[in-house]
């Protein structure tokens, strides 16, 4: 085959142009730090940093419902840890009731304190967080308990779950029956009863009483249980979105000592292209005539 003139001058000309190429292509990866801008420049990179990243997304959301989750936990331990105190103070009152030197004016005065903790474990009852009633089952729109004499309860029992893993859901309620039930209300109402009109013992009434504390503290290490569980969680979740990101790092990321080398030695190889191009694309007649 005949090589001609022409034929060199396209060759050089086409071989410049892919060192040019190169070259760019190597200042832009030092410029932004990725390997690629383009899917079509490396499809395979492009395929896993898409499923590395919905990986990511994943682990990113579980944990913004694991922050509701301590949340939902954070607010139940408060307002379980203030009834029991409530309750406390209850049976100190109760006790002190059943002193025989009391007077008459005395336990009035003991039953209005009763009525006063009884309303107040009413708005425990009734907490809200992010305006959802968290003791009320899965019916976060509707309060449990009624304000009366004595107050009505109508809870639901249903468990209030979050998804904290693929395919692992959490309770992150109590139980409202265990805690705020009828049973707790009317034991606060007979007691204030018995003290503002007294017909018989307090004996059997602080028997229940008792009896709705220890459910409380049962209620508050089972809730404390879970916490620890969603701690465990927490915990890998943060591990596997380390894992994530060094994975997506590795796929995407450029190694910029490698690049460097890879682009000193491509401008020393365009500087030769460029070298040996001048000298075989001969001079013409201007050239001559200059």
């Amino acid at each position: 085959m005949r090589v001609t003139q022409m034929m060199l001058a396209n060759n050089t000309l086409r071989n410049v142009s892919k060192s040019y190429d190169k070259l760019g292509t190597y200042q832009q990866q030092l410029a932004t730090g990725k390997k690629i801008h383009r899917p079509s420049e490396d499809p395979v990179v492009a395929m896993k940093g898409m499923h590395y990243r919905t990986s990511l997304t994943e682990i990113e959301q579980f944990q913004r419902n694991l922050s509701e989750a301590y949340t939902w936990m954070e607010n139940s331990e408060s307002a379980l840890s203030h009834t029991t105190n409530v309750l406390q103070r209850a049976r100190e009152l109760v006790v002190q009731a059943k002193n025989g030197t009391l007077g008459q004016e005395d336990r009035q005065a003991i039953a209005r304190e009763i009525e006063q903790l009884k309303k107040d474990l009413v708005q425990v009852a009734n907490t809200k967080v992010a305006g959802k009633y968290i003791f009320n089952g899965t019916n976060i729109e509707q309060a449990p308990v009624t304000d009366g004499a004595p107050p009505t309860v109508n809870n639901n029992n249903d468990d209030f779950t979050v998804e904290v893993a693929k395919g692992v859901k959490l309770k992150i309620n109590v139980t409202p029956n265990n805690v705020f039930n009828q049973g707790l209300f009317d034991t606060l109402q007979q007691i204030e009863n018995e003290l503002a009109n007294p017909t018989g013992s307090l004996d059997n009434l602080l028997s229940q009483l008792d009896g709705h504390i220890n459910d409380v503290l049962a209620e508050r290490a089972e809730l404390g249980a879970r916490v620890n569980r969603l701690e465990l969680v927490e915990q890998r979740l943060s591990e596997q979105q380390l894992i994530a990101k060094r994975m997506i790092s590795d796929n995407e990321d450029a190694d910029i000592e490698k690049i460097i080398t890879e682009l000193k030695s491509q401008e020393s190889v365009h500087r030769a292209a460029l070298s040996v191009g001048a000298r075989i694309i001969q001079p013409t007649l201007v050239d001559f005539l200059r």
